[in-house]
């Protein structure tokens, strides 16, 4: 996927499935190579140090003003008439959400060593932008389990009280878990990955975000300066991911102020039809 170049040509399917793959891991780790990275990276260190300051103020205001009295006014842990409210939770967990995007990106890998021509590039275009999406969402959530383990910050109402300020560091145990928040991490880095491959999807993705960072307070899951914490680790994950790609030359491109931007992906209407060819006998 990731925007390689043209596949040996065998007769042998597992024989260009393998090149592929190995050609598509390749690009991935490859040296960057784009003359305009240096730009990108300034430019994108200058967001995160604005993004990290302004939410890292918002976390500590709402952890000292607003935690402990937010948590309060939920409705009670396990109401059953929240049953829909858990269900839409879950549209924010990484497992459920990384799995799909495995299995699209399988789909796509499988695929791909059967088509020939333009066909087969159309399809690996659309194999680079999962592999994005992938990484984009898989490395904030790796980043937030280690920094639940590290802070190991009480659930709500963990010893009984609304209490903001209950750690137990590197303790290891789930109830200790809340410091950031794994569904907002996971919500905010799709939300920002796939606005920054179809930006007419953006102000959906904000909403999908923002409706799963709600559901976490409304489920007493977490306390909001959580939440926070979560979204925040989700975007800047998500900018790292992107930078990586676009200094690769894999699915961005980087303009002459730094600006990262996609490029332009296959139609809905023609990889339609690269389906429709891949599934003929």
């Amino acid at each position: 996927m990731a925007g390689s170049p043209a596949v040996i040509e065998s007769k042998n399917y597992l024989s260009r499935f393998g090149t592929l793959a190995w050609l598509s891991l390749a690009q991935l780790v490859r040296t960057p190579s784009h003359s305009r990275r240096a730009e990108a990276a300034r430019r994108a260190a200058r967001h995160i140090l604005w993004i990290s300051a302004g939410l890292g103020v918002a976390i500590v205001v709402l952890m000292y003003a607003l935690d402990a009295w937010e948590i309060a006014q939920m409705p009670k842990r396990g109401n059953p008439s929240l049953w829909w409210v858990r269900i839409l939770t879950d549209f924010g967990k990484d497992e459920y959400v990384l799995s799909v995007l495995a299995v699209l990106l399988i789909l796509v890998a499988v695929a791909s060593p059967a088509l020939r021509g333009i066909q087969r590039s159309l399809l690996l275009g659309l194999g680079t932008r999962l592999q994005f999406l992938f990484l984009a969402v898989a490395v904030p959530v790796l980043v937030t389990e280690i920094l639940k383990w590290i802070v190991g910050r009480g659930r709500p109402f963990v010893g009984g009280e609304a209490n903001a300020f209950n750690f137990s560091h590197f303790a290891g145990n789930p109830a200790y878990y809340s410091f950031p928040s794994g569904h907002a991490t996971t919500a905010f880095a799709l939300a920002f990955a796939v606005s920054a491959v179809w930006p007419k999807a953006r102000v959906a993705m904000v909403v999908y975000a923002l409706i799963i960072a709600a559901t976490r307070l409304v489920l007493v899951a977490h306390h909001p300066s959580d939440v926070v914490a979560g979204a925040l680790v989700g975007i800047i994950g998500a900018m790292f991911v992107r930078y990586w790609f676009a200094a690769r030359r894999l699915g961005f491109a980087i303009r002459h102020d730094g600006t990262i931007v996609s490029l332009v992906g296959p139609s809905s209407g023609r990889l339609k039809r690269v389906a429709r060819g891949a599934s003929a006998p």
